[in-house]
């Protein structure tokens, strides 16, 4: 395998690449999160010398020895992002600054070292580019998972002095099986997400990890996710276990929990916010209780609910479930307001609708 010079990226591709053939069948059907590129891109961190050994290389396992900060720690944080496939053929990526600013966001959380901007946004084209064939057509897009983790060998509660920064890309379809229009909820009563000074604002593995329960909880109660109250009342929406959530009223004015350290500040979320401003709608960032939230669903004062994220996009909640009952939103099955979020959403990612705030980045 040859390697090449690209700007600071020493560039070796992959001798092995999956055939053209092939990757036409897996590409029919990608599924989410469970097929992958053929390349990945690290770069090391080491104190004192900071980032060095800037690498588009075939993708393949790291190597971490027993002792890895990572495995006893849990130094670990990750981006969430997409890249289209365009009319014109052309790539494109959606607010990839954002990502950028938020992963720095949560090194500083997790005493990390910050990626600088312009590197993250390199790594990120470098990736995209080398294997810009596996970009679904049609409605599917190529998923990109920036994260850094702890890789110094070494047993002590400390931040580590070296770290692995690195990039991967899976073809994606819809998130959820079957791609449902609403999805039902579990309402957990004995897991929170997270607390106040905790690290709920930053995206991390442990947030996850520790949300893993409460979904399992949910699944085993029908349901297709979870959504969190707040730690100290256990009265306030915060969040899904991977996503945000707004609520749209009978006047069209929408209510979405605010952010305060708890709850991750989606950029999926910032852009629904920004459109639904634009299209006249109130948007309020006000606490919004799970007790309302059942009232104003039986009272009609309530007549759409969705969850967002970059994963999900924008999807309706149907029905809510928790140990007091279940009850529905509106019609179950979404609303005019939140199909034209969606449109709107996904029309501006795709070049289909005017990007009048220059959220595209073309490659």
């Amino acid at each position: 395998m040859a390697a090449e010079q690209t700007s600071r990226f020493t560039v070796t591709r992959n001798s092995q690449a999956v055939s053209a053939d092939q990757r036409a069948v897996l590409l029919s059907d990608p599924g989410f999160g469970r097929l992958f590129t053929d390349h990945m891109v690290t770069i090391r961190y080491t104190e004192g010398q900071g980032w060095h050994s800037h690498k588009v290389e075939p993708r393949a396992p790291f190597q971490l020895d027993p002792a890895c900060a990572v495995l006893h720690y849990a130094q670990e944080i990750f981006e969430g992002m997409k890249a289209y496939r365009l009319a014109d053929g052309s790539v494109a990526m959606f607010r990839p600054e954002e990502n950028a600013r938020r992963f720095a966001d949560s090194a500083e959380r997790l005493a990390m070292p910050a990626m600088p901007e312009d590197l993250f946004m390199e790594a990120i084209e470098q990736l995209v580019k080398i294997d810009a064939d596996w970009i679904p057509e049609g409605e599917g897009s190529l998923y990109l998972r920036p994260f850094m983790f702890a890789s110094e060998a070494f047993l002590g509660v400390r931040p580590s002095n070296e770290y692995i920064f690195c990039v991967i890309a899976s073809p994606v379809g819809a998130y959820f099986k079957g791609g449902k229009k609403a999805v039902t909820l579990w309402v957990s009563e004995h897991y929170t997400r997270a607390a106040r000074g905790g690290t709920g604002a930053a995206k991390c593995g442990g947030n996850y990890a520790a949300s893993l329960v409460a979904q399992k909880e949910a699944i085993g109660h029908g349901c297709d996710q979870v959504v969190f109250l707040d730690a100290a009342e256990n009265k306030w929406v915060e969040e899904l276990g991977g996503m945000n959530v707004f609520f749209v009223m009978d006047d069209g004015s929408i209510v979405t929990p605010p952010l305060g350290g708890t709850i991750l500040p989606g950029i999926t979320r910032n852009s629904i916010i920004d459109l639904a401003r634009a299209k006249g709608h109130d948007v309020r960032e006000e606490p919004y209780s799970f007790a309302q939230w059942r009232s104003d669903a039986a009272s009609g004062r309530l007549r759409e609910a969705f969850a967002c994220g970059t994963a999900a996009v924008v999807t309706a909640i149907g029905t809510v479930k928790s140990s007091d009952g279940d009850f529905t939103v509106g019609n179950g099955d979404g609303g005019l307001v939140t199909e034209s979020l969606r449109a709107d959403l996904t029309g501006i990612q795709r070049g289909t609708v005017a990007d009048p705030a220059n959220w595209v980045r073309t490659l």
